[in-house]
């Protein structure tokens, strides 16, 4: 049963790769990362840019989220990339016959109105914050502070990819990815639909065609500075 979900599993973070390469949100060449770094991969969940990608998109969230079996309360968007995200997830779980209740933050308090940075249902209970991905885990832990402050209780992170680097402090690398930290020293679990080593598994698949030459690159960049 266990062989059987990790292949689920697999299969599921293979199709997201190839569904990120074709809605051209996962692209090879040399990006420079806000790190500083030159990675030969770049993701870009800005690129999930019209309905029916971002209706997809929150399929393969749904999909994670399910087959983890986790449990969690209500969804929290940080801005800005994950208002959409969590707005189009918690739609696709409530289509599925789980509804939960939705809210994000803005960055800067607003002084009219109903006034503040939160908008939506009220934080309470385990929130899930829903991303694209976790570089520095700066937006995460902002969440974190939102989410404490309002009495409820962070409780999980689910991500499209984790790049599984090294994060960086002050500058320099530290040993642990931003995933690890999050999950290690902040004590939340982290869900991602798919990782550095699905999207490696995925290049050597395809070692006959222009693709599968960019493996070696990303195997160099993976052993430089890869984490997790």
């Amino acid at each position: 049963m266990a062989e059987k979900k990790i292949d689920e599993d697999s299969a599921l973070a293979q199709d997201f790769v190839q569904f990120a390469l074709e809605s051209g949100v996962l692209r090879f060449g040399q990006f420079k990362t806000k790190a500083g770094r030159m990675s030969p991969y770049f993701f870009n969940a800005g690129l999930f840019d019209d309905g029916a990608k971002l209706a997809r998109l929150a399929e393969f969230y749904a999909d994670r989220l399910i087959a983890s079996g986790l449990e969690f309360d209500m969804i929290f968007g940080p801005a800005y990339k994950g208002i959409p995200l969590g707005a189009t997830v918690a739609a696709e779980l409530a289509r599925r016959g789980r509804n939960v209740p939705f809210a994000y933050n803005r960055k800067e308090a607003k002084d009219h109105g109903e006034g503040g940075t939160l908008v939506g249902a009220p934080l309470k209970g385990r929130v899930l914050i829903v991303d694209d991905v976790m570089s520095a885990g700066t937006a995460v832990r902002e969440s974190i502070a939102a989410i404490r402050a309002a009495g409820a209780t962070p409780h999980a992170v689910a991500i499209a990819l984790d790049r599984q680097e090294k994060a960086t402090e002050n500058g320099a690398d530290v040993d642990h990815s931003a995933v690890q930290y999050v999950r290690n020293q902040l004590g939340l679990a982290v869900i991602s639909i798919a990782t550095l080593d699905d999207l490696l598994q995925y290049l050597s698949g395809r070692a006959d065609d222009e693709l599968g030459a960019h493996r070696p690159h990303v195997l160099a960049y993976r052993a430089r500075y890869g984490a997790g």
